[in-house]
């Protein structure tokens, strides 16, 4: 950055990133990740994944939907969607970072070997690597899908969008599987 250019914008323009997801369910470390990303990029495009090869809990359009409204305050977050690779959906958007979140360093080793390969399909797409805190290193979206499913409270682990639309809908049996 040049000295008049800020923390974002100026003389380099506009800095754009991507953080890709399954966000089925978001958690509190997703919004822990997108809130301090906001911080230090002009732009962070939410991207919900659509992998059709997983059963998720969650409706692609749902998560969509539910992450927009946790998100609304967020200057800079906008929320999108794709199927298919992170990389191509970077290049059509424009995008050369892609935020990762890590909650322990068994993420770090998996994260790793996607950011290496992501790396040599678009070789302008720096991967960053954010810590999420230490509170919510434990949180996974896999753990809060088992505990919604047997019945369990969430709300210490999901915004409270989330945490309402889960009870809702578990109590009427829509998720059930």
């Amino acid at each position: 950055m040049t000295a008049n250019s800020g923390k974002k914008g100026g003389a380099i323009g506009l800095v754009r990133a991507i953080y890709p997801g399954s966000f089925d369910p978001m958690t509190l470390g997703h919004l822990d990740i997108v809130q301090r990303a906001s911080k230090l990029f002009d732009e962070v495009i939410m991207a919900v994944v659509g992998n059709p090869g997983k059963s998720p809990l969650l409706p692609v359009d749902v998560r969509k939907s539910l992450i927009t409204e946790v998100v609304k305050d967020l200057k800079g977050v906008t929320v999108g969607e794709f199927q298919g690779l992170t990389v191509n959906y970077a290049k059509d958007n424009g995008v050369t970072i892609l935020i990762r979140g890590l909650r322990a360093i068994s993420d770090f080793e998996a994260e790793l070997g996607m950011a290496q390969a992501n790396k040599q399909l678009l070789p302008e797409l720096e991967t960053i690597f954010l810590m999420t805190k230490a509170e919510y290193s434990f949180i996974s979206s896999s753990t809060v899908k088992e505990i919604a499913r047997m019945g369990g409270d969430v709300s210490q682990f999901v915004p409270r969008t989330v945490n309402d639309h889960l009870k809702e809908h578990f109590s009427r049996g829509i998720y059930q599987q």
